[in-house]
């Protein structure tokens, strides 16, 4: 039997149960393992030893029951579908064995007897195209060291810890085996380690330059990376040697993406969909483009083939509810419902739908309901989320201590000099996507997106692997030298340049960069930074109400939004303190019920003439890619500002965590 990792608390028991179904001892295996998941909520690696010593008992039935239920639990676990493929041997049933054995290594392709069960069934049903792809994988992995098939596997199944160990052991050696490396930078990929990643990858990349799947890997980190015009220069130089490798397009649309580069995207994803028309994320991907470039009706017609191609695509559905304009029908509704009930959809399927119910519900003023799946969708998106309040305070404490009032005095004026960058920070929902557009209306202003190299930025200083709760940064910010402020400067401007038209001013509006107010002073003296802020209640249940495509970990349950929004408040009243004048604060319900006299405000505050067209913003086309996308593209209405109120039955604990925030919130 294969021996997954066991979860710290139940490993020496597993362990020896382990031991006792290596001696054939398996009725002793399989009592001791129903005992260790009688005491507590049974773990993977319990529920999988339980299968494996019912299978070996000849309780096959028994087993499947057991590897059912552990499937709903680790979907993605593939020792479950190779136990169940020799189930499935057990029954003489070679078709779903076939399958099983498949789903196996589907997700974990180091599986090495999955795959030399493959070829034994494959023969048996007189597959022999199929057999000897099989053999020519187990033949692949015969070739790799022995740890590095090993730590491939326990990658595979989640176990990254000693996957790594492992790797970081073999490479020690003096070895510098490149699949070692590559997988290695997969782990930190994973991890969220995207320069070490990157830097791992490109040293593959130079061991061998024509390794295609180091080179996807590469890619990939990259767009997570953010790095999009690198991105796009790495793929154009495989095109120019006529190296059209297929799975490299889909990668070129999404860094077109993140350019803003929507039209280009839109060409892509047609030119894939002709090859590939029953792939439910390509008509989703083509959506979002054609939403981001105003063409509604297209992108709704994407998103509904992407739900027909595949039922229980929740993001389908909450694509279209993130329109904001989109109404569902009965037959629409019911169908989500089913799909969100049934067993077999996954969580990320799941909390998709439940976030398009409660919207859809929300427009039908069926407001118990609508709660009921907001509440639901918040609850399942946070199990999957490691964000911690802690840490966020934290990151505020060290803020205030560091860039105190004579630390910034004391390197003012030594970043780069450039007046160009406009910065719109603040809270998710609050108002900024509205004030963005009012100023890329200017004729003298870009309108970018949320750009990540002030992020980007921050995680380099960091270095790598940061201790969230003795990190390297802010503190670090004392140890520069004014010649490496004013160079991250030159940095910050030459690596935003590809996202900017030939106009000589233009928008950041990375929300949380309210965060590193600091470090944008001292490496851009001259750039605006415009605060935008809600009022608490309306901000932080329209948070609660919007699923995001990533990040913002902060907005999934009421307690963490209350928190993150009163340390917002702290931090913001810092960067007012010690750095009086430099922050121009917008209130969204302000700017609601004057238009006119604020946008003179702010574009006062920028230095820029007014321009009629600033007030009739919603004139303005441009590519716009968050969640307010639709509204700004529409005049003003009021009846967003207490929307809150009809779920005010429900928000008590927000009121109560929010406290004086409720009132402070203008100081």
């Amino acid at each position: 039997m294969a021996t997954p990792q066991a979860s710290s608390h139940v490993q020496p028991e597993v362990a020896r149960i382990r031991e006792l179904s290596k001696l054939g001892r398996h009725r002793e295996a399989l009592a001791a393992a129903e005992a260790l998941a009688g005491k507590a909520r049974a773990s993977r690696d319990v529920l999988y030893l339980i299968a494996a010593n019912q299978r070996c008992l000849n309780h096959t039935c028994e087993a499947l029951a057991t590897l059912e239920r552990l499937e709903q639990q680790y979907p993605r676990f593939s020792l479950l579908y190779q136990e169940r493929g020799y189930c499935y041997v057990n029954l003489r049933d070679l078709p779903r064995a076939i399958d099983a054995f498949w789903r196996a290594v589907t997700f974990n392709p180091a599986l090495t007897t999955s795959w030399i069960m493959l070829e034994r069934l494959y023969h048996r049903t007189g597959e022999s195209r199929r057999a000897a792809e099989a053999s020519h994988q187990v033949a692949l992995l015969n070739q790799l060291p022995s740890d590095v098939v090993r730590a491939g596997s326990l990658f595979s199944d989640g176990e990254l810890e000693v996957a790594e160990t492992i790797l970081r052991r073999y490479l020690a050696g003096g070895c510098n085996h490149v699949e070692a490396l590559r997988l290695l930078a997969r782990i930190e990929h994973q991890r969220n380690g995207l320069e070490e990643a990157e830097r791992l990858l490109e040293g593959v990349l130079k061991l061998t330059p024509n390794h295609r799947a180091a080179r996807i890997d590469y890619v990939r980190v990259l767009i997570d990376a953010q790095k999009y015009l690198k991105t796009i220069e790495v793929i154009e130089s495989l095109f120019r040697l006529e190296l059209n490798d297929s799975d490299m397009l889909p990668l070129y649309a999404a860094a077109c993406v993140g350019l803003g580069r929507h039209e280009r995207a839109i060409e892509l994803y047609r030119q894939l969909l002709a090859t590939s028309p029953d792939s439910a994320e390509l008509h989703l991907a083509l959506g979002h483009s054609l939403k981001s470039v105003g063409l509604q009706q297209e992108a709704i017609q994407s998103y509904h083939k992407a739900a027909a191609v595949k039922p229980s695509f929740g993001d389908a559905y909450w694509s279209l509810a993130n329109l904001k304009t989109y109404r569902f029908t009965d037959d629409a509704i019911a169908r989500m419902r089913t799909e969100e009930s049934a067993s077999a959809v996954t969580l990320v399927d799941r909390y998709h739908l439940c976030f398009a119910l409660g919207k859809a519900y929300e427009d039908r003023n069926e407001y118990a309901e609508s709660w009921y799946f907001y509440e639901r969708g918040n609850a399942l998106k946070r199990t999957e989320s490691r964000y911690s309040s802690d840490l966020a305070e934290i990151n505020t404490r060290k803020q205030i201590e560091v860039c105190t009032a004579e630390f910034l005095a004391a390197h003012a004026g030594v970043g780069a000099p450039d007046p160009d960058p406009i910065f719109i920070v603040g809270l998710p929902r609050s108002g900024s996507t509205l004030v963005e557009q009012i100023l890329a209306s200017h004729s003298l202003v870009c309108g970018t997106q949320e750009l990540p190299e002030i992020p980007r930025l921050v995680r380099e200083i960091e270095g790598p692997r940061p201790d969230p709760y003795h990190p390297r940064y802010p503190d670090i910010l004392a140890e520069l030298t004014p010649d490496e402020l004013q160079k991250l400067g030159g940095r910050y401007l030459a690596d935003t340049r590809a996202h900017r038209a030939n106009k000589p001013f233009f928008i950041d509006k990375m929300p949380n960069n309210f965060r590193h107010i600091g470090l944008i002073h001292l490496i851009l003296p001259n750039a605006k930074i415009i605060d935008v802020r809600r009022e608490p209640m309306a901000c932080c249940f329209s948070n609660l109400k919007q699923l995001f495509a990533w990040g913002q970990e902060f907005t999934y349950s009421i307690e963490d939004i209350a928190r993150y929004y009163r340390s917002y408040l702290e931090l913001m009243r810092h960067w007012q303190a010690v750095l009086p004048g430099r922050v121009l604060p917008v209130c969204y319900e302000d700017l609601i019920q004057d238009l006119q006299g604020n946008v003179r405000r702010i574009l006062e505050f920028c230095r820029l003439e007014f321009e009629p067209a600033c007030v009739e913003f919603y004139k303005t086309r441009r590519g716009v890619s968050t969640a307010s996308s639709e509204q700004v593209r529409q005049p003003l209405f009021r009846e967003g500002l207490l929307q809150w109120r009809s779920y005010e039955p429900w928000l008590g604990s927000l009121k109560s965590h929010l406290g004086d925030a409720l009132v402070r919130y203008r100081d």
